[in-house]
Protein backbone atom coordinates (compact mmCIF):
# COMPACT_ATOMS: atom_id res chain seq x y z
CA UNK A 1 0.00 0.00 0.00
CA UNK A 2 1.17 3.00 -1.00
CA UNK A 3 0.41 6.80 0.73
CA UNK A 4 3.00 9.37 -1.54
CA UNK A 5 5.78 9.21 -3.77
CA UNK A 6 9.08 11.37 -3.73
CA UNK A 7 10.68 11.85 -7.15
CA UNK A 8 14.19 12.78 -6.98
CA UNK A 9 14.70 15.42 -9.55
CA UNK A 10 18.42 15.23 -11.39
CA UNK A 11 18.58 11.89 -13.52
CA UNK A 12 15.00 11.54 -13.05
CA UNK A 13 13.03 14.00 -14.28
CA UNK A 14 16.14 16.44 -15.87
CA UNK A 15 18.78 15.22 -17.69
CA UNK A 16 21.06 17.92 -16.02
CA UNK A 17 24.05 15.64 -14.60
CA UNK A 18 25.93 16.01 -18.08
CA UNK A 19 25.04 19.73 -17.03
CA UNK A 20 26.79 19.69 -13.91
CA UNK A 21 29.46 17.65 -14.80
CA UNK A 22 30.00 20.50 -17.98
CA UNK A 23 29.29 23.21 -15.93
CA UNK A 24 31.66 22.15 -12.33
CA UNK A 25 34.69 21.23 -14.78
CA UNK A 26 34.67 24.38 -16.57
CA UNK A 27 34.73 26.55 -13.56
CA UNK A 28 37.85 24.27 -12.29
CA UNK A 29 39.14 24.60 -15.49
CA UNK A 30 38.90 28.30 -15.14
CA UNK A 31 40.88 27.96 -12.36
CA UNK A 32 43.64 26.25 -13.65
CA UNK A 33 43.07 22.77 -11.84
CA UNK A 34 42.72 19.51 -12.70
CA UNK A 35 39.44 17.53 -12.48
CA UNK A 36 39.71 14.76 -9.90
CA UNK A 37 39.08 10.97 -11.45
CA UNK A 38 36.55 10.46 -9.03
CA UNK A 39 35.02 13.54 -8.57
CA UNK A 40 31.83 13.30 -11.43
CA UNK A 41 30.55 10.19 -8.85
CA UNK A 42 31.87 11.62 -5.76
CA UNK A 43 29.38 15.04 -6.41
CA UNK A 44 26.46 13.33 -7.45
CA UNK A 45 24.03 13.73 -4.37
CA UNK A 46 26.37 16.21 -2.69
CA UNK A 47 24.10 19.34 -1.30
CA UNK A 48 25.51 22.84 -2.57
CA UNK A 49 27.32 23.96 0.23
CA UNK A 50 29.20 20.41 0.38
CA UNK A 51 29.89 20.06 -3.24
CA UNK A 52 30.90 24.40 -3.53
CA UNK A 53 33.20 23.04 -0.45
CA UNK A 54 34.29 19.85 -2.45
CA UNK A 55 35.30 22.27 -5.46
CA UNK A 56 37.19 24.85 -3.08
CA UNK A 57 38.84 22.39 -1.11
CA UNK A 58 39.10 18.92 -2.17
CA UNK A 59 40.06 20.49 -6.07
CA UNK A 60 41.78 23.46 -5.12
CA UNK A 61 39.57 26.24 -6.81
CA UNK A 62 40.14 29.54 -5.50
CA UNK A 63 37.50 31.85 -3.51
CA UNK A 64 34.92 31.43 -0.78
CA UNK A 65 32.67 28.59 -1.57
CA UNK A 66 29.15 30.35 -1.34
CA UNK A 67 30.96 32.36 -4.72
CA UNK A 68 32.01 29.44 -6.45
CA UNK A 69 28.35 27.89 -5.60
CA UNK A 70 27.04 31.00 -7.09
CA UNK A 71 28.72 30.62 -10.23
CA UNK A 72 27.72 27.13 -10.64
CA UNK A 73 24.30 28.10 -10.10
CA UNK A 74 24.16 31.16 -12.82
CA UNK A 75 25.26 29.18 -15.03
CA UNK A 76 23.17 25.92 -14.66
CA UNK A 77 20.67 28.92 -14.68
CA UNK A 78 21.48 29.82 -18.20
CA UNK A 79 21.77 26.74 -19.51
CA UNK A 80 18.17 25.63 -18.55
CA UNK A 81 16.94 28.67 -19.93
CA UNK A 82 17.90 28.48 -23.10
CA UNK A 83 16.93 24.51 -22.98
CA UNK A 84 15.19 22.91 -20.53
CA UNK A 85 16.65 19.11 -20.30
CA UNK A 86 13.58 17.08 -19.45
CA UNK A 87 13.90 13.69 -19.40
CA UNK A 88 11.36 11.66 -21.95
CA UNK A 89 8.39 10.67 -19.93
CA UNK A 90 9.05 12.84 -17.19
CA UNK A 91 5.97 15.31 -17.24
CA UNK A 92 3.72 12.36 -18.42
CA UNK A 93 4.91 10.21 -14.89
CA UNK A 94 4.46 12.89 -12.63
CA UNK A 95 1.19 13.97 -13.94
CA UNK A 96 0.30 10.07 -13.95
CA UNK A 97 1.23 9.93 -10.43
CA UNK A 98 -0.22 13.32 -9.14
CA UNK A 99 -3.71 11.69 -9.82
CA UNK A 100 -3.81 9.32 -7.31
CA UNK A 101 -1.14 10.09 -4.28
CA UNK A 102 0.38 13.12 -3.38
CA UNK A 103 3.80 13.34 -4.56
CA UNK A 104 6.93 15.58 -3.11
CA UNK A 105 10.27 16.08 -4.37
CA UNK A 106 13.71 15.17 -2.68
CA UNK A 107 16.41 17.17 -4.42
CA UNK A 108 20.00 17.80 -4.65
CA UNK A 109 19.46 21.12 -6.60
CA UNK A 110 19.46 24.49 -4.48
CA UNK A 111 16.41 25.64 -4.36
CA UNK A 112 16.52 28.38 -7.09
CA UNK A 113 16.89 25.24 -9.79
CA UNK A 114 14.30 23.14 -8.25
CA UNK A 115 11.17 26.42 -8.52
CA UNK A 116 12.84 27.51 -12.05
CA UNK A 117 12.73 23.76 -13.39
CA UNK A 118 9.25 22.90 -12.30
CA UNK A 119 7.76 26.71 -13.26
CA UNK A 120 9.30 25.36 -16.96
CA UNK A 121 7.71 22.12 -16.82
CA UNK A 122 4.64 23.53 -15.67
CA UNK A 123 4.47 20.97 -12.57
CA UNK A 124 4.90 23.23 -9.96
CA UNK A 125 1.29 22.77 -8.51
CA UNK A 126 1.44 19.17 -8.79
CA UNK A 127 3.96 19.05 -5.72
CA UNK A 128 2.79 19.02 -2.38
CA UNK A 129 6.74 19.12 -1.07
CA UNK A 130 10.00 19.84 -2.53
CA UNK A 131 13.01 20.03 -0.79
CA UNK A 132 16.62 20.98 -1.38
CA UNK A 133 19.21 18.55 0.36
CA UNK A 134 20.43 22.67 1.28
CA UNK A 135 17.48 23.01 3.23
CA UNK A 136 18.40 20.15 5.67
CA UNK A 137 21.65 19.00 7.94
CA UNK A 138 23.01 16.61 5.03
CA UNK A 139 22.95 15.73 1.33
CA UNK A 140 22.61 12.68 0.02
CA UNK A 141 23.76 9.83 0.67
CA UNK A 142 22.34 11.12 3.97
CA UNK A 143 18.39 9.76 4.66
CA UNK A 144 18.42 13.70 5.90
CA UNK A 145 16.06 14.70 2.83
CA UNK A 146 13.87 11.84 2.27
CA UNK A 147 13.37 12.12 5.92
CA UNK A 148 12.01 15.89 5.95
CA UNK A 149 9.88 15.09 3.12
CA UNK A 150 8.11 12.36 4.29
CA UNK A 151 7.92 14.31 7.33
CA UNK A 152 6.10 17.09 5.62
CA UNK A 153 4.23 14.87 3.76
CA UNK A 154 2.52 13.04 7.05
CA UNK A 155 2.70 9.64 5.91
CA UNK A 156 5.04 6.31 6.96
CA UNK A 157 8.28 6.03 5.51
CA UNK A 158 7.48 2.42 4.76
CA UNK A 159 4.36 3.93 2.72
CA UNK A 160 6.41 5.73 0.37
CA UNK A 161 8.05 5.07 -2.99
CA UNK A 162 10.99 7.15 -4.35
CA UNK A 163 12.11 7.26 -7.22
CA UNK A 164 15.76 7.52 -7.76
CA UNK A 165 18.82 6.87 -10.21
CA UNK A 166 22.07 7.82 -8.54
CA UNK A 167 24.31 5.48 -5.73
CA UNK A 168 23.89 8.37 -3.62
CA UNK A 169 20.22 8.92 -4.07
CA UNK A 170 19.59 5.21 -3.81
CA UNK A 171 21.47 5.34 -0.35
CA UNK A 172 19.72 7.95 0.91
CA UNK A 173 15.58 7.08 0.07
CA UNK A 174 16.95 3.42 1.41
CA UNK A 175 18.36 4.66 4.48
CA UNK A 176 14.89 6.67 5.33
CA UNK A 177 12.91 3.09 4.70
CA UNK A 178 10.95 4.22 1.67
CA UNK A 179 10.51 1.49 -0.88
CA UNK A 180 12.96 2.48 -4.00
CA UNK A 181 12.48 1.89 -7.76
CA UNK A 182 15.38 2.89 -9.40
CA UNK A 183 15.85 3.96 -13.06
CA UNK A 184 19.47 3.88 -13.88
CA UNK A 185 21.34 6.92 -15.94
CA UNK A 186 22.75 5.34 -18.78
CA UNK A 187 25.38 7.75 -18.99
CA UNK A 188 25.99 7.93 -14.89
CA UNK A 189 25.49 4.13 -14.20
CA UNK A 190 24.90 3.28 -10.22
CA UNK A 191 27.06 1.14 -8.24
CA UNK A 192 25.68 -2.13 -8.07
CA UNK A 193 25.80 -2.09 -4.40
CA UNK A 194 23.26 0.99 -4.27
CA UNK A 195 21.86 -0.71 -7.19
CA UNK A 196 20.75 -3.80 -5.06
CA UNK A 197 19.17 -1.33 -2.80
CA UNK A 198 16.13 -0.79 -5.18
CA UNK A 199 12.85 -3.05 -4.53
CA UNK A 200 12.45 -2.31 -8.36
CA UNK A 201 14.72 -1.56 -11.35
CA UNK A 202 12.90 -0.28 -14.63
CA UNK A 203 14.61 1.34 -17.92
CA UNK A 204 12.27 4.36 -18.15
CA UNK A 205 10.08 6.41 -16.62
CA UNK A 206 6.91 4.95 -18.74
CA UNK A 207 7.58 1.89 -16.53
CA UNK A 208 6.68 3.63 -13.67
CA UNK A 209 3.18 3.26 -13.93
CA UNK A 210 0.31 3.48 -11.14
CA UNK A 211 0.63 -0.49 -10.88
CA UNK A 212 4.03 -0.60 -10.35
CA UNK A 213 3.78 2.25 -7.44
CA UNK A 214 1.02 0.99 -5.91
Amino acid sequence: MTDAVVFDLDGVLIDSEPLWDDVRRGVVASAGRDWPADATEALQGMSTPEWAAYLTDVVGVPGPAEDVAASVIDEMVTRYRSELPLLPGAVEAVQRLARDWPLGLASSSPRRLIDAVLEAAQLTDHFRVTLSTEEVEAGKPSPAVYNEVVRRLGVDASRVVAIEDSSNGLRSAAAAGLRVIAVPNANYPPAKDALALADVVVHSLDEVTTGLVG
